[in-house]
Formats: C-alpha cells, structure tokens, sequence
C-alpha cells in the first residue's frame, strides 16, 4: 500500500508517461466548463455564418433568436432521461443490486473488468443510470475490497466505472438514433419527412457487434493496465465508507402523511405505465425517446416505496438537470443560425467534397469526435451537426442510418477524454479527472479502433 502521503495524482504519474503526457496536461489545464464552450461556440458560428454565407449581423442575430426556442420539446426529453436514470440508480432496489454485485470480485484486476462491464451494460439501458452505477458501484467495490484486504486501485476502478459511458449512445436511450426514429423531430427535415426505426440503427446487426467489440476491447485494456501484484496502489481513504441508503424515517401524523407513507399510489401509476408501454408495442408502436422515458418511470414508480420517497430521489437527481437545461437554448440558436444562412449547406458541402461513400462514416466518426469536445451533450451535438452529416450523406448516396450511428460513436468517444459527464462521477468518487485521465486515454484509443472499424466495414 502506498504511504498516507501518496496522492492519486502522484501514484498515476506513470499513466500520463510518454506520448499522452502532453496532452492530458493540455485537456487539464485548458478545457473551460461546458456552458463556455456553448457560449464560445455561439460566437465562432456566429462569426462564420457571417463570413462563410454572406448574411448580414441582422441576418444572423435574427437566425440565432429565432432558434432558441427550437428544441424545447428536444431538451425536456434529456433532460427527462438524466432525472430518471439517476432516480433509478438510487432506488433501494438497484442499490441493493449493487452493493450485492460489489462482492462478486474475488481480485483487483477482475474488479477493474467487471465495473467497467457492469457500468456498460446499464449505460446501454439508459445513460444517465450508466453514470451513477458506474461510479456508485467503483465506490461500494473499492469499499467491500478494503474490508477483504483486496487492494484495488481506486482510480483505475473509478477510470473504469466512467469508461462504460464509452457506448451510451449504441444503446437504448441513444439520443440521436431516437430523435431519428421520432415523429416530427428536429431531425424530420433532413429526413425528408421520414424517420429511421431503431431495427436500422441502435438494434442493426452491425450496431449490435460493434457493441460486443468495444466491451470486449476495452475489458482486455483494463485486464492489462492493471497494476501489477507488487506495484503501489492509491486506495479508498479509510475515512470513505459506503454511502447510506437504508431507512429513513418519514413523519406520519396527518391523514395526509399516511396517504404519502403508502405504497398504493405509487403502484398503480406504475402499474398503468406497465401497461400502456405493452398496449403501445402490442399495437406495433415504435421506440422513441418519449417511448424510453416512461418505461424509465414506469420502474422508478414501480421500485419505490411510496411517494416520500419518490420525492427525495427527485430532489436528489434534480441538481445534475440545471447545466443540461440552460445550455440547450444556446445549442437549438446555434442551430437556427446555421439553418436560417445556410451555413449547415456550406459545412456539408465541404464534407462531400473530401469524403466518398466509403470513408464518409469514419469521416463521420472523426469530426463529430471533435465536436464533442465543443458540444459535450450528444442531444446538443446532434443539434448541431445531425441536419450537417444527413444532408452530406443523402448528396453521397450513403445510408442515412450510417450517419446517425457516426455522430453517435464519435459523441460518446471523446467523451472519454471531455471531463464534463465525469463531474457526477468523480464528484461521488471524491477525485478529480487528472486523476482518471490516463487510464480513460486507453478507453478512448481501444474504443476508437473498433468503432472506425465497424463503419468502414459496414460502408464497404
């Protein structure tokens, strides 16, 4: 075990060796909060669409006011599925869930693999529980470990609870894969008035495998960075204990308090959630995200107690949705600029002109990578470049659906090197990103590979 004195930061020097050194000493320094990245990027877009298509600041100013009320409907919906998957996470039923999957590994380096695999697979049911398993489960394992004498490296186990974000958007909440499959979404136009279902998309073949392959890729990295038997560990500070979620005791005096106390209400809402979710498929109705976020609900109301504490798990949860929300006005007015000029038209023609039919999707892949770093929210990147890649596509002759999952695998890449989603992770986990940085490069890098790969293969 290390010294009392070693930090994590000291201990993780050796990950931040070599080629990646620089550059996560850049990203450390130098990447601002995500509102300022909106802002600046309202700016640059701005300042583009003025230079680029020839309209006037009237023009543009007009094009930006106008759009801001544009994906209202859009953010709700997020915005939804962030308060929801943390409500969930929280509920006494997952906890339990979880505190009882944090005894299953018998070794450190098996404990790095299965929170990683464990935080994948409920990122692929829903991101925003993904995040909170990832690292509520880092945090309980790291804690069971330290009573078994097992030494973990808390970090690498935090750095692998964050890297199962790494295919969110493959899964089942993606945001752009189910915009596409919404009716009258903000995707629609580009479209042509159609929707993509998510049997193309999320549920291809070709999705599907590409999920398997970065699952798989990533748990072999983790495998191997482990530390090994002999090397010193930073592990979870003794002062650290599991974090409480057992009874809490609501007063009961009034008839009215009884009726909170109890578990009746709360039931059958979710009960009838239940049922309206299998009339609705039943009756071969789709997948789409107002579609993911009631049978989000439908379990939380299923699993709580009664509506105590269905409103602490709300106000709870709420504090994550405030950032989400007031930079969504921000994104959908970047998206009325480059509508109302014309702008999105010059972007896509630019693509085309460097880009075939086979290169398009990793084409794809690298620049919404680099937006992601602008645009971290991937419903607020599809915003922005969704109508740029489906109208570069449609001029290409490439399937639509290739686009949608490009954008999607390129937003959920970086993310592994963007610290704005690992706040909620590392603000659980007590560590700051420098910390993970190093081992989340190794996600990034594996992660990356096979998803090029998967569209270059699927657009051959």
């Amino acid at each position: 075990m290390s010294s009392e004195k070693s930090t994590a930061t000291e201990i993780n020097a050796a990950a931040s060796q070599g080629f990646m050194r620089p550059f996560n000493r850049v990203l450390e320094r130098w990447i601002p909060s995500a509102l300022t990245f909106a802002i600046v990027l309202t700016l640059i877009v701005a300042i583009l669409a003025f230079i680029l298509t020839g309209s006037t600041p009237v023009e543009v100013v007009t094009g930006w006011g106008e759009g801001l009320a544009g994906l209202l409907e859009f953010m709700t919906q997020m915005a939804l599925i962030l308060l929801f998957g943390h409500m969930l996470a929280n509920t006494g039923p997952v906890r339990m869930l979880l505190t009882a999957l944090a005894r299953v590994p018998g070794s450190a380096t098996f404990a790095y693999v299965f929170v990683f695999v464990v935080a994948a697979l409920a990122s692929l049911i829903t991101w925003g529980l993904g995040l909170v398993v990832g690292a509520l489960l880092a945090r309980e394992i790291a804690v069971q470990a330290r009573e078994r004498g097992i030494k973990v490296h808390f970090p690498l186990l935090v750095a692998a609870g964050y890297s199962g974000f790494v295919v969110w958007h493959m899964g089942y909440s993606g945001s752009g894969p189910l915009t596409a499959a919404t009716p009258d979404s903000f995707l629609s136009e580009s479209l042509g008035g159609q929707t993509i279902p998510v049997s193309e998309t999320i549920f291809s073949a070709w999705n599907l495998l590409g999920i398997l392959g970065v699952i798989v890729v990533c748990a072999v990295l983790f495998f191997l960075v482990a530390p090994k038997k002999d090397a010193p560990v930073y592990e979870l500070p003794q002062q650290v204990g599991s974090e409480s979620f057992g009874e809490t005791t609501d007063e009961v005096v009034t008839p009215a308090d009884r009726i909170d106390a109890s578990r009746i209400l709360t039931l059958i809402i979710g009960l009838a959630l239940a049922v309206y979710l299998i009339i609705h498929f039943a009756q071969g109705g789709g997948l789409t995200l107002d579609i993911v976020n009631w049978s989000f609900l439908a379990l939380i109301f299923l699993l709580v107690k009664n509506p105590f504490e269905l409103i602490r798990l709300t106000k709870s949860a709420a504090s994550n949705v405030g950032e989400i929300l007031l930079q969504f006005p921000l994104y959908a007015g970047i998206l009325g600029m480059m509508s109302g000029t014309g702008l999105i038209v010059v972007f896509s023609d630019a693509i085309v002109s460097i880009a075939n039919p086979t290169t398009f999707g990793v084409l794809a892949l690298l620049s919404a990578g680099l937006v992601n770093f602008f645009v971290p929210s991937g419903g607020g990147q599809f915003a922005v470049q969704g109508p740029i890649m489906l109208d570069a596509a449609n001029q290409l002759g490439v399937d639509p659906s290739i686009a949608i999952m490009a954008v999607a695998y390129g937003d959920q890449w970086t993310n592994m090197l963007q610290p704005f989603w690992a706040l909620p992770v590392l603000a659980i986990a007590g560590l700051k990103m420098r910390d993970i940085l190093g081992y989340t490069s190794v996600t990034f890098f594996g992660s990356g590979v096979v998803m090029a790969a998967v569209l270059l293969i699927v657009s051959l």
